[in-house]
């Protein structure tokens, strides 16, 4: 499997790491035109502000919606599901408009309320380090988004369909096990392809 990550700003080698580490070859995306050799996406953190312009002046947004368009599974880590997502609370225009969720930003505070915590994500066994760190969270989600993971009540990782979202930093710890999750849905996504 072949899995880029979006290279415009965030923890890209943290990501290439650990996609490396769940058995994929990882790459960074510069270019739009890398997309097409890609069997997955993962948007990286960083300001969601700042990646939805770098997205807008590179021509990603159109792009990364035909990729998604053709079924192959994107993964945002916190700015990452900001951009993502359908509706963002306030008055920042949403970026991509894929996936059906409300999200907030910076719901968790500033960067000296960063955490780091185990959580149970459903379809993976054992817990999932996550780092929060000026974290976004999922508000709402649409009646096609299933909630994997929330944390003190409130939802901080999502699946719909060939969409992962997560608030956290997955990539800044040693625990690859929702990396390798992401890449199981880009094996079954390859397979139902070539059937």
């Amino acid at each position: 499997m072949k899995i880029g990550v979006l290279a415009l700003q965030g923890a890209v080698a943290e990501h290439i790491r650990s996609l490396e580490a769940a058995g994929a070859e990882a790459v960074a995306v510069k270019q739009k035109e890398q997309l097409q050799e890609l069997d997955g996406l993962v948007l990286p953190g960083g300001e969601s502000t700042t990646i939805g312009k770098l997205m807008r002046k590179y021509d990603f947004i159109d792009a990364i919606r035909a990729f998604s368009g053709e079924g192959k599974p994107v993964f945002g880590t916190c700015a990452g599901l900001i951009v993502l997502a359908d509706r963002i609370d306030g008055q920042e225009e949403a970026h991509l408009k894929l996936m059906d969720m409300t999200v907030a930003r910076n719901a968790f505070g500033r960067q000296r309320e960063s955490f780091e915590t185990d959580l149970s994500v459903k379809g993976i066994d054992e817990p999932v380090r996550a780092v929060f760190i000026r974290a976004p969270l999922i508000k709402e989600v649409g009646p096609g988004v299933e909630v994997l993971s929330t944390y003190n009540d409130e939802i901080v990782a999502a699946r719909q369909g060939h969409l992962l979202a997560a608030s956290f930093h997955p990539e800044l710890t040693d625990d690859y096990s929702l990396h390798a999750y992401f890449v199981r849905m880009a094996k079954e996504r390859a397979a139902h392809a070539t059937n």
